[in-house]
Parts: structure tokens; sequence; C-alpha cells
């Protein structure tokens, strides 16, 4: 089912987004053109509990939705990050000045794998504990805000969590840490 890339053109590059148009043949020879990717750098993010077994949410403004949202914390992965686990932790004591003694791998999602190129990887960091001021980028505004399990659980119930990926992110968690039922 794999389709063959002919020839990409691209379009526009910039730091947070790249997107190219792409010539491919499908399996049975037809030519689908042009077919739009958006290339984004991998993105990493963490269900992050402090050692009082609270969850770790940041609350900031989101300019193309225009409303400020709940989410977990997370960012882009550098080109210094030598790890994903590595981008993770960087992301997490920058964001929320919170270093944490376990960070375990828990998935891999994909905002949009008919458009987007890249992948979120899903982490669970637990033991954490304040240990610095936030790091923020230039445009970057965040309120750090802690949850208990069954608040997070609420959240979830009540449509208060927008961001899909981190629903996703904290379904897995929650699974992981035996507090599904079904």
């Amino acid at each position: 089912m794999n389709w063959k890339t002919l020839s990409s053109t691209y379009l526009f590059r910039d730091t947070w987004l790249t997107m190219r148009a792409d010539k491919c043949q499908r399996p049975d020879g037809k030519i689908i053109e042009p077919y739009y990717v958006y290339e984004f750098p991998d993105w990493v993010t963490a269900v992050a509990l402090t050692t009082e077994n609270k969850v770790v949410f940041v609350k900031q403004y989101r300019h193309a939705l225009g409303q400020t949202i709940l989410e977990i914390p997370g960012g882009c992965v550098d080109a210094t990050d030598n790890s994903y686990e590595e981008a993770c932790e960087r992301e997490l004591l920058e964001e929320t000045g919170y270093r944490f003694k376990n960070i375990e791998f828990l998935c891999n999602t994909t905002a949009n794998p008919s458009t987007n190129n890249n992948m979120m990887h899903v982490f669970l960091a637990t033991g954490g504990e304040r240990v610095a001021e936030q790091q923020l980028d230039e445009a970057e505004d965040i309120e750090i805000l802690l949850f208990t399990i069954d608040e997070v659980k609420q959240l979830l119930r009540d449509n208060k969590l927008l961001q899909s990926m981190h629903v996703t992110a904290l379904l897995y968690a929650l699974e992981k840490l035996g507090e599904l039922k079904y």
C-alpha cells in the first residue's frame, strides 16, 4: 500500500514549519499530485507526577485557537537533544522547573498523519520535585497547576482538555498507572 515519492518541491521553510508538495505514485500506478506535507520537528510530552502524586499541568494561551487552555508539559525536540528522553527532561525543567526521578516511555502518537510528518513521543515522569524557576521561551507565558489523578479524570470526563494528543497521553498514563476501569 505504500506510495512512492517521485519528487518533492519545497514551498516554505522556517524554524517551526516546512511545507512541501510531493508528486506520488500509488502501487496501482495512479499519480497523486500535489500531495502537501507539513514538516514539523518531533515533539515530546510527559504526564508528570510530583512526589506527592500530583499531575503537573501547564496553562497557556494558544493563539491559533484563540484560547487559554490546560495542557501537559512538552515541546519540540532540539537538534542538541541526544534522545527523546533527554528532550523530555529538558522541556519539563524549562516549562515547569521540575526534575523527575523516573522517566518512562509510554507511546508514540501523531497529530495528523495525512499531512504532518512528525511524531510526538510520550513519557510518564514520576518523582518530580520543583528545583528551579521556569526558563521560558520569548513567546511562552505558562502557569503551572497541579491536579490529583481523580481531578484529571474529571477534567477528561468534562471535556476540559482540548489538546487531543495530550488526552491520548493522559489515557496511556492512566492505563499504565492502573487508574482506568473497563
